[in-house]
């Protein structure tokens, strides 16, 4: 297997793993993930988010101080492989925070962060 660079020109083609956690458990809010690059970096993502789609499956939005990047993973740690289906995750994602704070951030679609890549 080749672990790809989630950050570089391949996005989410990282390996991830949930330190302290089974493979197969469940992603839950302020959990930490660290995903490894082609290089040999790890870098550090926390849960920030938890949303599920219309089929009731669950995706998680991480992101990393470290490298002010967002990534999708499913409930299980694993990188969300299509991209548009990640960025559309992660704009759902915004939205929904920005509902719920009350919130009008007033930013257009493109002021939105993207997914690493």
């Amino acid at each position: 297997m080749n672990p790809r660079d989630p950050l570089g020109d391949a996005p989410h083609n990282g390996e991830s793993h949930a330190p302290g956690s089974p493979s197969e458990g469940k992603l839950e809010l302020r959990d930490l993930l660290v995903i490894e690059t082609t290089e040999g970096a790890k870098l550090e993502f926390e849960i920030v988010g938890l949303v599920e789609d219309d089929e009731n499956r669950a995706y998680a939005i991480a992101y990393s101080e470290s490298a002010d990047e967002f990534v999708v993973t499913d409930d299980a740690g694993n990188l969300v492989d299509n991209d548009e289906l990640a960025q559309e995750i992660l704009d759902d994602f915004f939205v929904l925070a920005e509902e719920s704070t009350g919130e009008d951030g007033g930013e257009s679609d493109s002021g939105r962060p993207e997914v690493a890549g």
